[in-house]
C-alpha cells in the first residue's frame, strides 16, 4: 500500500509538472503571437519602427521578424526614393528636349520656304523628317516610362466605344485621304459599353489605326468592326496591307521591335508595345491575325460593363 501511494504521488506530481509546463508554453506562445500580430499591424499602418521594440523581451522569432520587417521597410523606402528620381528624370527629359526639337522643326520649315539648291533642300527635308521622328520617339518614351513606373495610372470607367473610335478617325482623316484609302464601319447590334480609360484607349486606337494606314498601299481599304460578347467588347482594325509573317507575330509586341521589311517606313517600334500594356492594364487583351500580302486584323478586347 505504501508503494502504491508513493507511485500515485509521483504520477500526480509529474502530471502537475506537465500541466504547469503546458500552461507556461501556451502563455509564451500566446505572448509571441500577440507580439507578431502587433508588429504586422504596425507594418500595415506603415508605422513599424524596430527601435520601439525591446529586443531583450523578444523571443528569437520576434527578433528575426523585427529585423526582416525593418529590412523590408528600408527596401520600400529605397524604392520610393528611386521612383521619385525616375519621375523627376522623366519630367526633365520631357522639358529639356521639347524646346530644342521645336526649334529644329521651326527652322527647317522656315528653310523650306527659301529658294535653296536641290542638294541643300534635300538635307533640310531630312533634318525636318529626323526631327519629327526624334520628337515622336521622345514623346512615346515619356508616355511609356510614365505608364511603366506608375506615374500615370490607367483608370477604367464605364464608357461608350463609338465616340472614341470616331475621334481616332477624325484625327487620322488627313492621312486616310492622302492615301485614298476606303474606310468601312461595321457595327453589330449592341450598346458598345465597356470599361476603359478614355485617354489611354484613345492612344491604343490611334496607334492601331496609324499602323493600318502606314502599311496599306494607296487605294486600299481599312475596316473597323465592333462586336459584343458575353464578357468583352471587341474592336477590330482590319487592313489590306502588307501583312505580317507567322514568325513575326510573336515579336511585334516587343518593345522597339521593327520588321526588316518595313525598315524604310517611319516608326520606332513602341506603338504596339504601348498599346498592349495599356489594354492589359484595363483587364483586356489584344489579338492579331495576318496573312502576308493580304492584310492584318488587330482585335482589341475590353471588358464589358453590365
Amino acid at each position: 500500500m505504501k508503494l502504491l501511494t508513493i507511485i500515485m504521488i509521483v504520477v500526480c506530481l509529474v502530471a502537475l509538472a506537465c500541466i504547469i509546463i503546458a500552461v507556461k508554453a501556451y502563455k509564451e506562445a500566446k505572448r509571441t503571437m500577440q507580439g507578431l500580430e502587433e508588429m504586422l499591424e504596425l507594418v500595415i499602418k506603415d508605422e513599424f519602427n524596430e527601435s520601439s521594440f525591446d529586443e531583450s523581451r523578444q523571443s528569437a522569432l520576434e527578433a528575426k521578424l523585427a529585423k526582416f520587417l525593418t529590412s523590408s521597410q528600408l527596401a520600400q523606402q529605397n524604392i520610393k526614393v528611386q521612383h521619385r528620381h525616375i519621375k523627376s528624370l522623366i519630367s526633365d527629359i520631357s522639358h529639356q528636349t521639347k524646346t530644342p526639337i521645336a526649334n529644329l522643326l521651326l527652322y527647317s520649315e522656315l528653310l523650306k520656304e527659301k529658294e535653296l539648291p536641290e542638294e541643300v533642300s534635300e538635307l533640310v527635308t531630312q533634318i525636318s523628317f529626323q526631327s519629327e521622328k526624334l520628337d515622336f520617339l521622345i514623346r512615346s518614351l515619356v508616355k511609356l516610362s510614365r505608364l511603366e513606373n506608375g506615374i500615370i495610372t490607367v483608370t477604367p470607367t464605364t464608357n461608350n466605344l463609338v465616340p472614341l473610335i470616331n475621334k481616332a478617325l477624325e484625327e487620322a482623316k488627313a492621312k486616310l485621304e492622302e492615301k485614298k484609302l476606303r474606310l468601312q464601319w461595321e457595327l453589330s447590334e449592341g450598346r458598345y459599353i465597356a470599361r476603359f480609360d478614355g485617354k489611354w484607349t484613345q492612344e491604343v486606337f490611334a496607334n492601331l489605326l496609324d499602323n493600318a494606314i502606314k502599311y496599306t498601299a494607296e487605294e486600299g481599304s481599312i475596316t473597323i468592326k465592333i462586336s459584343e460578347y458575353e464578357m468583352f467588347c471587341r474592336v477590330d482594325f482590319i487592313d489590306t496591307g502588307i501583312g505580317i509573317t507567322e514568325e513575326e507575330l510573336a515579336l511585334i509586341f516587343k518593345r522597339f521591335y521593327r520588321s526588316p521589311r518595313v525598315a524604310k517606313k517611319e516608326g520606332v517600334g513602341i506603338g504596339l508595345y504601348l498599346a498592349r500594356e495599356i489594354v492589359v492594364a484595363e483587364s483586356g487583351y489584344i489579338k492579331v491575325t495576318s496573312e502576308v500580302g493580304k492584310g492584318s486584323c488587330f482585335s482589341v478586347f475590353l471588358p464589358r460593363s453590365r
